[in-house]
């Protein structure tokens, strides 16, 4: 009946048979069968079915979310179980930003599955805005200013901004002395517009607006950008946990030294925790926020960079 639910539920949001055959590695016919027995059981049909679409009826539209409710209710009853030894077991979801979970998600996750050995994680990597619970995410990474909500958040770092370039660049173009240099280079920016208000903006500088920057380079994707400044195609302004990597190494250097030992500035975004308050895997969503936090640090690991000494840096 378990497994019943769960394929109804993932058919409901599909809409398609042999999509949840695909994520579940199963045949359509091993879909199907699950449906038709939760429908035997309730004693009405959840699904109206055409060659052409699946939809729900309205006894199905009434029974989502009660489907959802009896997953969450064995969950919490499971968990009330595993919970009797103090150690945490079963699965828990995720969801974050892609770039930003790869580099940083991914690796805090091992590190939790290898302390919890009895923790199943599925993660999600999206850079779409979800719905927690219409989701059955636990915990869920986002960057940003947080709207009001119910959401449960924890502070996980600021984010940090940092100018910066690869050397063969600056020994083609030469090294801006001021923001205000940036005008005459090269500069990497976002494809569609607007850009976030905070890139190009300094402190002091052109009235604390923008800078009009310019550039024959633009991409909506933060690896893109990174990749184009290690080619050479020219300076970027982009969050430290992008780049720390490569500015350690020195393949990018920065520009404004300041911008990496400065307190944060203000109105920039933060990247949070957020999980949905009342959900049966709180214990396991509370442990992981917090291993995250500690994995990242406090400062952000991405934002403890040296500064390049003055003659690593073309004049």
């Amino acid at each position: 009946m378990i497994d019943s639910l769960k394929t109804f539920l993932a058919v409901a949001a599909s809409g398609n048979f042999s999509e949840v055959a695909r994520q579940q590695d199963v045949a359509v016919s091993s879909v199907t069968r699950k449906v038709d027995a939760l429908e035997a059981e309730l004693g009405t049909p959840l699904f109206h079915r055409s060659s052409r679409r699946i939809h729900l009826t309205d006894a199905g539209e009434q029974f989502v979310p009660r489907a959802r409710t009896i997953l969450s209710e064995i969950a919490a009853a499971r968990d009330a179980l595993h919970q009797l030894d103090d150690l945490p077991r079963g699965p828990l979801t995720v969801a974050a930003p892609t770039v930003f979970g790869r580099r940083h998600v991914v690796p805090a996750v091992a590190s939790f599955m290898h302390q919890y050995p009895g923790v199943e994680v599925d993660l999600h990597l999206s850079d779409q805005v979800i719905d927690l619970a219409e989701q059955g995410v636990d915990v869920a990474i986002r960057i940003g200013v947080l709207p009001d909500s119910d959401l449960q958040a924890t502070l996980l770092a600021p984010v940090r901004l940092v100018t910066c370039a690869s050397p063969a660049y600056l020994a083609r173009a030469g090294r801006p002395a001021s923001p205000m240099d940036l005008l005459q280079h090269e500069c990497i920016s976002v494809a569609t517009p607007p850009a976030p208000s905070f890139i190009w903006r300094y402190a002091g500088v052109n009235r604390n607006q923008p800078l009009a920057v310019r550039g024959r380079f633009r991409t909506d994707d933060k690896d893109g950008m990174l990749q184009a400044a290690l080619g050479g195609l020219g300076v970027l302004h982009i969050a430290t946990w992008v780049v720390s990597d490569h500015l350690r190494d020195g393949s990018l250097v920065a520009l404004f030294p300041h911008e990496l030992t400065a307190p944060p500035a203000d109105g920039l975004p933060g990247i949070h925790a957020v999980r949905a308050p009342g959900r049966g895997r709180s214990q396991r969503a509370r442990l992981f926020m917090a291993h995250l936090r500690a994995a990242i640090g406090e400062p952000a690991w991405w934002d403890q960079v040296p500064a390049a000494a003055p003659e690593a840096i073309p004049a």
